[in-house]
């Protein structure tokens, strides 16, 4: 019923936010008509309400040009591989110049990839960038079967076996416990598209370091306690009608209440800025929450199987990780390089869960690992904003550049 309540609420709503935007409309048509308009803070008040709502469908990355060395080049969106769970997303560049190849992993955790829009638009630079960008568990059918753990490793090799031999993986957050499982599934088994080095950022390699209070909560509850409270049924108006899921609502409200004051000052920066005309600064806020308001889904089986294997029982720290019934040896991997990225001041994934992964590379040499410990920064700030392009993506481009 949780689904459903969320939905008929949103559809309560609905009207409101069509009135508000029907009469922002006559305001802007009476304006250039010659008419003037109402007060900024009616404008502004009609504005707020049309935006309260949630988006579904991922957002563009329009990400048109970038520079790369000298050249301003002109980027294309290409579906390389489309899966029933997900894309392997290419941005082509129209560049004759060979570049490292670079997988960007993307975090499966209530937001469509798009969130990396900026970690994409810095690799631009100096790399062929590919993403995976997943599907909202909602729009997928019932037919598609399941998509757990060992899917998303599954998926991420299937997607480096489409970019080919001598890639290199860029993995944030949530899944650099999947890109490290890739990668030492793959070192076993010789695998020829074995990536040439992964960069893990910020991510719960062993959770249990420095718990953070998104670790507690993982652990503070029982399996059954998340079964019955926070996986509801996708209603049958969409693709995905009768599947089993994690809301992505109900992830965008646990990241909310974390840091509900900012939110709530953000939104009164945006009605100021809105009600004095300053279309430029309020244009920022509104990009940032355009992003942040669209949700997707993920499948029960995933999300329930990240708290288990992930967080309660941190299977991959403790050694023991399955991969289709065999155990996963990360010292297995001796030729990919290991980059390890951690925020001083990150809340979400606290110091020496990513660092964890150097202990568990026992077989490589030193000279193929590296920590970078980057001060001053919060989970996004590790990559994203002024720090990320600025301190630490040119040790991560140095790193990838070491194994060309």
């Amino acid at each position: 019923m949780l689904y459903q309540a969320y939905q008929l609420q949103d559809d309560l709503v609905a009207p409101w936010r069509l009135w508000a935007r029907t009469m922002l409309g006559m305001l802007d048509s009476g304006v250039k008509a010659g008419f003037g308009g109402m007060p900024g803070e009616y404008s502004a008040a009609l504005e707020m309400l049309s935006r309260f709502k949630l988006g579904h469908t991922r957002p563009d990355f329009a990400i048109a040009k970038v520079m790369s060395g000298n050249t301003s080049a002109t980027v294309t969106e290409e579906v390389a591989l489309d899966l029933p769970f997900g894309q392997l997303l290419h941005f082509r560049k129209n560049i004759d110049a060979p570049q490292p190849k670079v997988l960007v992993i993307a975090p499966l955790s209530g937001h469509f990839s798009t969130l990396l829009r900026g970690t994409v638009e810095t690799l631009l630079r100096d790399h062929d960038v590919y993403i995976t960008d997943w599907a909202n568990a909602r729009d997928v059918p019932l037919s598609a079967g399941k998509f757990g753990v060992e899917d998303y490793v599954a998926y991420i090799i299937r997607f480096l076996e489409e970019i080919g031999p001598g890639a290199h993986i860029l993995a944030v957050c949530q899944p650099c416990v999947q890109g490290l499982v890739a990668v030492s599934v793959m070192s076993a088994e010789n695998h020829p598209c074995t990536p040439r080095s992964m960069t893990l950022m910020a991510g719960p390699i062993d959770p249990r370091e420095s718990p953070t209070e998104v670790n507690e909560f993982a652990v503070s509850k029982s399996l059954k306690w998340f079964e019955t409270q926070v996986i509801s049924t996708v209603p049958f108006r969409f693709g995905g009608g009768g599947r089993k899921v994690y809301p992505g609502f109900l992830q965008l409200v646990a990241f909310m209440a974390m840091n509900m004051d900012r939110h709530r000052n953000a939104h009164r920066k945006l009605y100021d800025h809105l009600a004095k005309g300053e279309a430029k600064e309020a244009a920022k806020i509104k990009d940032f929450y355009d992003e942040y308001f669209a949700v997707l889904d993920l499948t029960e089986e995933f999300y329930v199987e990240t708290i288990d294997r992930v967080f309660q029982r941190a299977e991959l720290a403790t050694g023991d990780f399955t991969y289709r019934s065999r155990k996963v040896d990360p010292s297995a991997i001796r030729r990919t390089a290991l980059l390890t990225v951690e925020g001083g001041r990150d809340d979400i994934c606290s110091l020496g869960q990513t660092a964890a992964a150097h202990e568990l590379c026992s077989s490589l040499r030193p000279h193929l690992k590296r920590h970078h410990l980057q001060a001053n920064v919060g989970h996004y700030g590790v990559f994203n904003g002024r720090r990320w392009d600025n301190e630490v993506y040119p040790v991560v481009r140095n790193h990838i550049l070491s194994m060309e």
